[in-house]
């Protein structure tokens, strides 16, 4: 290791960020970054355990200058990143940065959120904190993974040093506060991936307690709280105890010149990454060869191993369950077209269609999908028609993925679609204002609270 732990120079790096020259495509990607999050905040935000949250903490509530999403409700820091970073990782629609096996925004974007709104930050300060979250925390991601993946939920684990970075920025910390503050978020750090193999609450609340985390990991450490600074790279630390063999130079490569915002996954389906490419797959087979899901005998879906552990169950029975598995998504996608929010409502869950899908998909590991994973989220489906035809798709990556990615413009129509049922035609203006947010002279001019009110009142 250099003269340097990785938590120094992740401190040097964030405490240089307020002043250091950014790449106007890192700001942009970060602009992106930040719709596609209240994309999925919104709607999440007026479902449990977000709706739940509130009455958990009713000391953090109406006090404050942070604001819950979409009330405009105020609330502590605290309890703002707590909640909107709950709220956020609900409906299963929030971005991914795919090395590291990890979600960013919903630990990074709520802390920065409550802590910019409590501060009187402007947007440009606002959004390169935004930028340090997702650097220091991918990079971090990256480097555990796959290993950290194999028990420990990573958008848990990690995100509380995502939500830290952003954090720091926001308060001004030295590079050794940030140090200290990323040193105490590595001992705060845990998720298990069991919470959410079953129906729970719990996979939400780990984005909610590592934006939440970050704040707090950033306040101790402007107080004066330290923490180990080779937390990390220790023989008993992060690396050693939740992951195996970890290169922590190569976790601080390029900071500061290859910026891994810019690989950021926008999901195109409400349901778990792991399904995205069968989905793809299927849809364009369906589509190219203009079959009905009368006409098919069986689905052959080929994928890589965490898609079976993770997303194999033919028979969900509820919402949360369906987002996991691979073939309700593929039902869904044939019998409607989408795998949207509304593919997960009662009715849909109900769907005789869909489920006489669901239940012809044999979903198998594929070993060259297998190899490729993380790097590719890949899948390779083969759709067999009830006269004997066969049809494949192989699906190198995901619509979404950098490789692929959504344009500005379908973000858009992802953002109204997702925010329309709870903002109406008053989600424009929140749109717009996402867009210029680095020109805001303060984070209390996003107007999510009085859409809020003005949809209420249409």
């Amino acid at each position: 290791m250099a003269d340097k732990s990785p938590t120094e120079t992740y401190g040097d790096f964030i405490a240089a960020m307020s002043g250091m020259p950014v790449p106007e495509t890192a700001q942009h990607h970060a602009k992106r970054c930040v719709l596609d999050w209240f994309a999925a905040a919104v709607p999440g935000s007026v479902l449990p355990p977000a709706t739940l949250l509130p009455d958990a903490v009713p000391e953090d509530l109406d006090r404050g200058r942070a604001r819950l999403i979409p009330s405009g409700r105020f609330a502590t820091a605290r309890a703002a990143a707590l909640i909107n970073g709950a709220g956020s990782h609900t409906v299963e629609f929030d971005d991914i940065y795919r090395d590291g096996l990890y979600h960013p925004g919903v630990a990074v974007i709520p802390a920065a959120l409550a802590l910019a709104e409590e501060t009187g930050a402007d947007g440009a300060l606002f959004l390169r904190a935004v930028i340090a979250g997702y650097e220091v925390s991918n990079r971090i991601a990256a480097a555990v993974n796959p290993a950290h993946y194999d028990y420990w939920h990573t958008t848990a684990t990690i995100g509380y040093f995502g939500g830290t970075a952003s954090s720091s920025v926001l308060l001004g910390l030295t590079a050794s506060e940030a140090a200290h503050a990323l040193a105490s978020a590595g001992t705060m750090a845990a998720g298990l991936q069991q919470a959410f193999r079953a129906e729970a609450m719990s996979k939400p609340l780990h984005a909610g307690r590592a934006s939440e985390g970050g704040v707090l990991a950033a306040r101790m450490a402007k107080a004066g709280i330290t923490g180990a600074l080779d937390i990390l790279e220790g023989a008993a630390g992060f690396g050693a105890a939740m992951s195996r063999d970890v290169d922590w130079e190569a976790a601080v490569e390029g900071l500061g010149s290859d910026w891994t915002i810019e690989r950021t996954t926008q999901k195109n389906h409400a349901a778990c990454g792991h399904v995205h490419a069968a989905v793809d797959a299927v849809r364009e087979i369906v589509t190219a060869n203009n079959l009905t899901a009368e006409s098919i005998r069986r689905i052959e879906a080929g994928s890589y191993q965490k898609s079976l552990e993770i997303c194999g169950n033919a028979d969900p029975k509820t919402a949360f369950e369906a987002k996991f598995s691979l073939p309700y998504c593929l039902g869904a996608v044939i019998a409607t077209g989408a795998v949207r929010i509304a593919a997960f409502s009662p009715e849909a869950l109900a769907d005789p269609m869909i489920r006489d899908i669901a239940a012809k998909v044999e979903h198998t590991v594929d070993p060259e999908c297998d190899a490729a994973f993380p790097r590719r989220r890949s899948a390779k489906v083969t759709i067999e028609t009830a006269d004997g035809q066969r049809f494949s798709h192989y699906a190198r990556t995901r619509k979404g993925d950098p490789d692929l990615p959504l344009s500005d413009a379908e973000l858009d129509e992802k953002f109204f679609e997702l925010t329309g049922g709870v903002l109406g035609t008053a989600a424009k203006p929140l749109r717009d204002a996402l867009w210029r947010i680095d020109a805001l002279a303060s984070l209390s001019d996003l107007p999510f609270g009085e859409i809020a009110a003005k949809s209420a009142a249409e």
